[in-house]
Protein backbone atom coordinates (compact mmCIF):
# COMPACT_ATOMS: atom_id res chain seq x y z
CA UNK A 1 0.00 0.00 0.00
CA UNK A 2 1.50 3.60 -0.84
CA UNK A 3 1.90 5.68 1.32
CA UNK A 4 -0.96 8.13 0.33
CA UNK A 5 -2.97 6.00 0.71
CA UNK A 6 -2.49 4.88 4.43
CA UNK A 7 -4.23 7.68 6.16
CA UNK A 8 -7.43 6.72 4.38
CA UNK A 9 -6.87 3.10 5.18
CA UNK A 10 -6.37 3.62 8.34
CA UNK A 11 -9.33 6.11 9.13
CA UNK A 12 -11.75 3.77 7.09
CA UNK A 13 -10.71 0.87 9.49
CA UNK A 14 -11.03 3.42 12.51
CA UNK A 15 -14.35 4.54 10.97
CA UNK A 16 -15.68 0.84 10.57
CA UNK A 17 -14.13 -1.17 13.28
CA UNK A 18 -13.29 2.12 16.08
CA UNK A 19 -10.75 1.61 19.00
CA UNK A 20 -12.40 -0.30 22.31
CA UNK A 21 -10.78 -0.24 25.44
CA UNK A 22 -9.10 -4.00 26.13
CA UNK A 23 -10.17 -3.90 29.73
CA UNK A 24 -14.21 -3.43 29.16
CA UNK A 25 -14.97 -2.25 25.89
CA UNK A 26 -15.76 0.96 26.27
CA UNK A 27 -14.20 3.52 24.00
CA UNK A 28 -10.68 4.65 25.06
CA UNK A 29 -10.19 7.90 27.10
CA UNK A 30 -8.84 9.92 24.19
CA UNK A 31 -8.32 8.84 20.64
CA UNK A 32 -4.28 8.41 21.35
CA UNK A 33 -4.89 5.76 24.22
CA UNK A 34 -6.15 1.80 24.09
CA UNK A 35 -7.97 2.16 27.64
CA UNK A 36 -10.73 3.92 28.60
CA UNK A 37 -10.83 6.79 31.51
CA UNK A 38 -12.79 3.99 34.15
CA UNK A 39 -9.84 1.27 33.49
CA UNK A 40 -6.83 3.92 33.65
CA UNK A 41 -8.46 5.19 36.96
CA UNK A 42 -7.53 1.49 38.22
CA UNK A 43 -3.57 1.83 37.13
CA UNK A 44 -2.29 2.37 40.98
CA UNK A 45 1.90 3.70 40.56
CA UNK A 46 3.68 2.08 43.68
CA UNK A 47 5.01 5.17 45.20
CA UNK A 48 7.79 5.98 47.70
CA UNK A 49 9.36 5.63 49.90
CA UNK A 50 10.18 2.12 48.74
CA UNK A 51 11.91 -1.00 50.62
CA UNK A 52 15.04 -0.31 48.89
CA UNK A 53 15.87 -4.06 48.28
CA UNK A 54 12.18 -5.50 47.63
CA UNK A 55 10.58 -2.43 46.62
CA UNK A 56 7.85 -2.60 48.86
CA UNK A 57 5.37 0.67 49.44
CA UNK A 58 6.37 1.79 52.96
CA UNK A 59 3.96 3.34 55.40
CA UNK A 60 5.43 5.61 58.25
CA UNK A 61 8.78 6.50 56.56
CA UNK A 62 10.67 8.81 54.34
CA UNK A 63 14.27 7.55 54.58
CA UNK A 64 15.31 6.19 51.40
CA UNK A 65 18.01 3.66 52.45
CA UNK A 66 14.80 1.79 54.83
CA UNK A 67 14.17 -1.69 54.55
CA UNK A 68 11.05 -3.75 55.27
CA UNK A 69 10.66 -6.52 57.99
CA UNK A 70 11.10 -9.28 55.61
CA UNK A 71 14.09 -8.19 54.10
CA UNK A 72 15.24 -7.39 57.27
CA UNK A 73 14.61 -11.10 58.61
CA UNK A 74 15.82 -12.81 55.37
CA UNK A 75 17.65 -10.74 52.44
CA UNK A 76 16.71 -11.30 49.16
CA UNK A 77 19.69 -12.63 46.63
CA UNK A 78 18.78 -9.48 44.54
CA UNK A 79 20.09 -5.86 44.95
CA UNK A 80 16.66 -4.28 44.06
CA UNK A 81 13.28 -5.29 42.50
CA UNK A 82 10.99 -2.41 41.33
CA UNK A 83 7.51 -3.00 40.25
CA UNK A 84 6.07 -0.36 38.42
CA UNK A 85 2.08 -0.22 39.16
CA UNK A 86 -0.23 -2.44 41.82
CA UNK A 87 -1.50 -5.89 40.56
CA UNK A 88 -5.58 -4.85 40.74
CA UNK A 89 -8.15 -3.42 38.45
CA UNK A 90 -7.21 -3.86 34.64
CA UNK A 91 -3.62 -4.38 35.13
CA UNK A 92 -4.72 -7.75 36.91
CA UNK A 93 -6.94 -8.39 33.46
CA UNK A 94 -4.63 -7.78 30.87
CA UNK A 95 -1.61 -9.63 32.67
CA UNK A 96 -3.99 -12.53 33.07
CA UNK A 97 -5.25 -12.44 29.24
CA UNK A 98 -1.44 -12.16 28.05
CA UNK A 99 -0.28 -15.41 30.46
CA UNK A 100 -3.09 -17.79 30.43
CA UNK A 101 -4.79 -16.81 26.90
CA UNK A 102 -1.50 -16.31 24.94
CA UNK A 103 -3.74 -13.22 24.19
CA UNK A 104 -1.25 -10.48 22.62
CA UNK A 105 -3.95 -8.01 22.16
CA UNK A 106 -3.48 -6.88 25.90
CA UNK A 107 0.31 -6.04 24.89
CA UNK A 108 -0.56 -2.29 23.40
CA UNK A 109 -2.39 -1.18 26.66
CA UNK A 110 0.12 -3.09 28.90
CA UNK A 111 3.20 -0.82 26.50
CA UNK A 112 1.07 2.24 27.25
CA UNK A 113 0.73 1.76 31.30
CA UNK A 114 4.84 1.27 31.26
CA UNK A 115 5.40 3.94 29.05
CA UNK A 116 5.80 6.91 31.40
CA UNK A 117 7.57 4.87 33.74
CA UNK A 118 12.17 5.60 34.55
CA UNK A 119 13.52 2.30 34.02
CA UNK A 120 16.57 4.24 34.54
CA UNK A 121 17.93 1.93 37.38
CA UNK A 122 18.00 -0.87 35.28
CA UNK A 123 20.72 1.37 32.81
CA UNK A 124 23.54 -0.64 33.97
CA UNK A 125 22.47 -3.84 33.39
CA UNK A 126 24.36 -5.76 30.31
CA UNK A 127 21.96 -8.67 30.71
CA UNK A 128 18.18 -9.22 30.38
CA UNK A 129 16.70 -12.18 31.24
CA UNK A 130 12.66 -13.72 31.31
CA UNK A 131 11.86 -15.75 34.21
CA UNK A 132 11.20 -18.94 32.14
CA UNK A 133 8.38 -21.19 31.87
CA UNK A 134 9.14 -25.11 31.78
CA UNK A 135 8.51 -26.50 27.96
CA UNK A 136 5.06 -28.25 28.91
CA UNK A 137 3.70 -25.04 29.65
CA UNK A 138 5.25 -22.38 27.32
CA UNK A 139 3.73 -25.25 24.87
CA UNK A 140 0.06 -24.89 26.48
CA UNK A 141 0.47 -21.12 26.49
CA UNK A 142 1.95 -20.60 23.35
CA UNK A 143 3.85 -17.38 25.11
CA UNK A 144 6.06 -16.66 28.26
CA UNK A 145 4.72 -13.31 29.45
CA UNK A 146 7.82 -12.61 30.43
CA UNK A 147 9.69 -12.44 27.48
CA UNK A 148 6.62 -10.66 26.31
CA UNK A 149 7.14 -7.88 28.92
CA UNK A 150 10.97 -8.30 28.53
CA UNK A 151 10.49 -6.59 24.96
CA UNK A 152 7.66 -4.22 26.06
CA UNK A 153 10.06 -2.87 28.95
CA UNK A 154 13.22 -2.79 26.61
CA UNK A 155 12.20 -2.22 22.85
CA UNK A 156 15.64 -1.39 21.59
CA UNK A 157 17.80 -4.08 23.51
CA UNK A 158 16.95 -7.20 21.79
CA UNK A 159 20.34 -8.14 21.41
CA UNK A 160 20.59 -8.28 25.60
CA UNK A 161 17.39 -9.92 26.08
CA UNK A 162 18.33 -13.78 26.79
CA UNK A 163 15.61 -15.91 26.04
CA UNK A 164 17.80 -19.18 27.17
CA UNK A 165 19.68 -17.38 30.11
CA UNK A 166 17.54 -19.56 32.65
CA UNK A 167 16.01 -22.61 32.01
CA UNK A 168 12.88 -23.77 34.15
CA UNK A 169 13.92 -27.98 34.95
CA UNK A 170 11.35 -28.51 36.79
CA UNK A 171 7.42 -28.41 35.67
CA UNK A 172 6.07 -26.92 38.79
CA UNK A 173 2.38 -26.46 39.71
CA UNK A 174 1.50 -22.76 39.86
CA UNK A 175 2.26 -20.48 42.73
CA UNK A 176 -1.22 -19.17 42.96
CA UNK A 177 -2.75 -19.96 46.63
CA UNK A 178 0.77 -20.91 48.02
CA UNK A 179 2.28 -19.55 50.82
CA UNK A 180 5.77 -17.94 50.85
CA UNK A 181 7.34 -21.43 52.21
CA UNK A 182 5.10 -23.46 50.08
CA UNK A 183 6.68 -21.09 47.39
CA UNK A 184 9.99 -21.78 48.10
CA UNK A 185 9.38 -25.62 48.48
CA UNK A 186 7.70 -25.76 45.03
CA UNK A 187 10.49 -24.08 43.16
CA UNK A 188 13.27 -25.34 44.87
CA UNK A 189 15.97 -26.32 42.25
CA UNK A 190 13.44 -25.68 39.35
CA UNK A 191 16.07 -23.23 37.62
CA UNK A 192 19.39 -23.09 36.02
CA UNK A 193 21.36 -20.67 33.71
CA UNK A 194 21.22 -21.89 30.08
CA UNK A 195 24.54 -24.85 28.76
CA UNK A 196 27.51 -22.73 27.74
CA UNK A 197 26.29 -19.35 29.24
CA UNK A 198 29.12 -17.26 30.86
CA UNK A 199 27.87 -13.79 32.96
CA UNK A 200 30.82 -13.20 34.59
CA UNK A 201 30.57 -10.10 36.07
CA UNK A 202 27.26 -9.00 34.28
CA UNK A 203 24.39 -6.89 35.82
CA UNK A 204 21.56 -9.14 35.57
CA UNK A 205 17.74 -7.74 34.85
CA UNK A 206 15.85 -10.55 35.86
CA UNK A 207 12.16 -9.87 34.06
CA UNK A 208 8.37 -11.26 35.66
CA UNK A 209 5.41 -10.03 35.40
CA UNK A 210 4.08 -10.16 38.77
CA UNK A 211 5.98 -9.74 42.42
CA UNK A 212 4.40 -11.56 45.24
CA UNK A 213 6.52 -13.02 47.74
CA UNK A 214 9.34 -12.70 46.16
CA UNK A 215 10.33 -16.32 46.24
CA UNK A 216 10.70 -16.55 42.35
CA UNK A 217 13.00 -13.64 41.79
CA UNK A 218 15.14 -14.85 45.07
CA UNK A 219 15.42 -18.02 43.32
CA UNK A 220 15.88 -17.28 39.52
CA UNK A 221 18.78 -15.16 40.89
CA UNK A 222 20.38 -17.55 43.04
CA UNK A 223 20.66 -19.24 39.64
CA UNK A 224 22.01 -16.04 37.76
CA UNK A 225 24.22 -15.53 41.00
CA UNK A 226 25.88 -19.31 40.53
CA UNK A 227 25.91 -18.64 37.05
CA UNK A 228 28.74 -16.13 37.30
CA UNK A 229 26.53 -12.85 37.32
CA UNK A 230 27.74 -9.99 39.96
CA UNK A 231 24.41 -8.90 40.78
CA UNK A 232 20.95 -8.64 39.40
CA UNK A 233 18.01 -6.77 39.38
CA UNK A 234 14.29 -7.37 39.68
CA UNK A 235 11.90 -5.81 37.32
CA UNK A 236 8.12 -6.86 37.00
CA UNK A 237 4.91 -4.92 35.75
CA UNK A 238 3.29 -5.21 38.86
CA UNK A 239 3.03 -6.01 42.27
CA UNK A 240 0.66 -8.21 44.62
CA UNK A 241 -0.18 -5.88 47.45
CA UNK A 242 -1.74 -7.01 49.98
CA UNK A 243 -3.85 -4.50 53.17
CA UNK A 244 -1.45 -3.64 55.58
CA UNK A 245 1.98 -4.33 53.89
CA UNK A 246 4.70 -1.41 54.57
CA UNK A 247 2.91 -0.51 58.10
CA UNK A 248 4.92 0.04 60.48
CA UNK A 249 8.25 -1.55 59.13
CA UNK A 250 11.59 -0.07 59.24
Amino acid sequence: MTSCFRPLFSSLVETLFPRRCPGCGRPPATERDRLCAACLATVVPLRPPLCRLCGLELVGGLESRQLCGDCLRRPPDFVCARSLIRYQGVARRLIHRLKYDGDRVALPALREIAAGFDLGDFADCSAIVPVPLHRQRLRSRGLNQALELARLFFPAAAGVIRVDGLLRQKNTVPQTGLDGAARRRNLRGAFRTGPGLDFCGAVVCLVDDVYTTGTTASLCSQALLAGGAEAVKVLTLARVVAVGDGVGRG
